[in-house]
């Protein structure tokens, strides 16, 4: 089964260009793994969390900073498709 992302973001912190930058290329590397990818503009202040099918992924809350790009796609493919080679975007 392809694996839904979804990235609720504050739009009022102005990370909604961040949210659709992570959503294309969530879209690039996993193209066969995904059904889809939902941007949620979130109603509380501050909020930027990445979900794989309802189960939380990253949460900015928690972390207090924005990962690499490099980083989430290697969260993200450890749930998605752990035996995925990301190319130069891999654990070294």
């Amino acid at each position: 089964m392809k694996a839904t992302i979804t990235i609720e973001y504050c739009p009022k912190c102005g990370w909604m260009l961040r949210a659709a930058y992570m959503a294309q290329e969530f879209l690039t590397t996993f193209q066969d793994e995904l059904k889809a990818v939902t941007l949620v503009p979130s109603e509380t202040g501050g909020r930027y969390t990445i979900a794989v099918n309802d189960a939380m992924v990253f949460d900015r809350g928690v972390t207090h900073h924005f990962p690499e790009i490099k980083e989430l796609k290697q969260l993200l493919r450890d749930v998605i498709a752990p035996d995925k080679n990301l190319g130069h975007s891999d654990k070294k």
